[in-house]
């Protein structure tokens, strides 16, 4: 989780937004002498100086209808109720306000900033003005709201606040970096599974109506696993064309061969003979691709049955040291559990043998290969390992690809094709299975195949 990009985005983001909080909160409390409340303070008498003197100008220059209307006006914009007293303190025009209006319009004559009252619903204050002509006004004001405290807010009430806003501001970087990230997620869980062999995965539209670069990756993703999907079953298909096509030659050839050898004479046998055994190697190349072409173009493997694991290891390892030991070498069984899993006993038997064969071909002469099959919770492990020169540790990933070798020399010396270990592969994962392959510290090679024993308990 420490190298998510969402929650790099999503950490970066919160505390980029937590320091800039922060900052401007510093540069404020030491830019600014004056509390805020005294700042505000400020703010309204100014706006009431400015208020009182229109009002006054217009009274002199328009008369008191049109001064009746600028009041009106400020009635309804901005809740502000006015009237205008004489010099000797007495009303001469504007809205009926408050008892002590008249008492604060005596009191504003003989000051020249604003004189206020505030009581709990409203605030009263009276400025008075001088105009154009040299009269002297006292325009009183009345407004919402009560008394303004010039004390500074509680330090635990700034805390608070700070938090909430911190807060809201990690939710904000959290949407924004879900936001981001989505496409990100949805495509690696697409390269994964296409990684994994489901050529069918694609980013889609689980993007819904998002316009950007991401999105943007996300369609060319889908493009090229298209594209790739495509060429890979063309490939399939025409493996499996061609080895369908090459089997009625190949029959011919082999009625043909058996026709020239009843006719040929001893001179000819040992070319004769060498032509048999190229066609059954290449009848079991084109066998071997079929059955690839097949398993590849499966999802789950046809015909399943109970298969007694147990017995099929013990059988084929009996098969396989008969024939090893025409090569000075042995197959041993170490360990044989009791194992039963519902499956396709042909093939497990050709997954398993094939891996047996192949160690056959590499163990040292006069070592013997060692199967060991151990049942460990609902999983079968089936070990395999021979006595040979071992593998390249970069070579190990790509054993089990198709027509891959490690030494091409070697390989056809002993006759592989590089098809055996790329079917066992394929027919352990039909069965939810996995294959994994790792050199021995003592030397040698070590090929594990893990089957889950699933349905086991409805059987008898």
């Amino acid at each position: 989780m420490t190298h998510s990009l969402f929650l790099k985005i999503f950490f970066w983001f919160w505390v980029t937004i937590g320091l800039l909080i922060i900052g401007a909160y510093l540069v404020v409390e030491a830019t600014e002498s004056m509390p805020l409340a005294q700042r505000w303070v400020d703010v309204r008498n100014n706006a009431i100086g400015v208020y009182a003197q229109n009002a006054a100008e217009i009274y002199e220059k328009k008369g008191e209808a049109e001064l009746s209307e600028y009041f009106v006006r400020w009635e309804r914009g901005f809740r502000v109720r006015g009237a205008i007293y004489n010099a000797q303190g007495r009303f001469i025009a504007g809205m009926p306000l408050a008892a002590q209006a008249s008492q604060l319009a005596v009191s504003a004559l003989s000051s020249e900033r604003v004189v206020s009252d505030s009581s709990a619903e409203e605030t009263m204050a009276a400025k008075l003005v001088h105009t154009t002509q040299g009269n002297r006004y006292v325009v009183v004001s009345e407004m919402p709201g009560g008394p303004i405290l010039f004390s500074r807010v509680p330090l635990r009430v700034r805390a608070l606040r700070g938090i909430a806003i911190f807060s809201m501001a990690g939710l904000f970087c959290y949407l924004l970096a879900r936001y981001l990230t989505i496409p990100v997620v949805k495509l690696r869980e697409a390269t994964q599974r296409f990684a994994a062999g489901d050529l069918t995965a694609r980013v889609g539209t689980t993007t819904g109506r998002r316009r950007d670069e991401l999105v943007d990756l996300g369609r060319d993703f889908d493009a090229m696993a298209e594209r790739i999907e495509g060429l890979m079953n063309a490939q399939r298909r025409l493996i499996s064309d061609v080895s369908h096509e090459l089997r009625s030659p190949l029959t011919r050839l082999n009625v043909s061969l058996e026709l020239a050898k009843q006719r040929a004479g001893t001179e000819a046998a040992p070319m004769l003979q060498r032509i048999e055994r190229e066609a059954d190697r290449l009848s079991e190349l084109i066998g071997q691709l079929l059955t690839l072409s097949k398993l590849e173009n499966k999802n789950e493997p046809a015909g399943k049955e109970l298969v007694d694991l147990s017995q099929l290891v013990a059988e084929i390892c009996a098969d396989a040291d008969f024939e090893a030991r025409a090569r000075n070498r042995g197959v041993k069984v170490l360990r044989n559990d009791a194992c039963k899993l519902s499956g396709s006993s042909e093939l497990l038997r050709r997954a398993i043998e094939n891996v047996i064969r192949n160690a056959i071909r590499y163990t040292a002469e006069g070592t013997s290969v060692e199967v060991s099959l151990q049942r460990t919770n609902q999983n079968a492990l089936i070990t395999i390992r021979d006595y040979g020169a071992g593998v390249p540790e970069a070579s190990l990933s790509d054993l089990f690809r198709p027509f891959y070798r490690v030494a091409d020399a070697r390989d056809r010396q002993t006759g592989g094709i590089g098809l055996g270990l790329a079917i066992t592969e394929r027919a352990i994962k039909l069965h939810d299975g996995n294959v994994t392959a790792r050199n021995s510290d003592n030397g040698g090679l070590i090929v594990e195949l893990q089957l889950p024993l699933f349905q086991l308990e409805s059987h008898p």
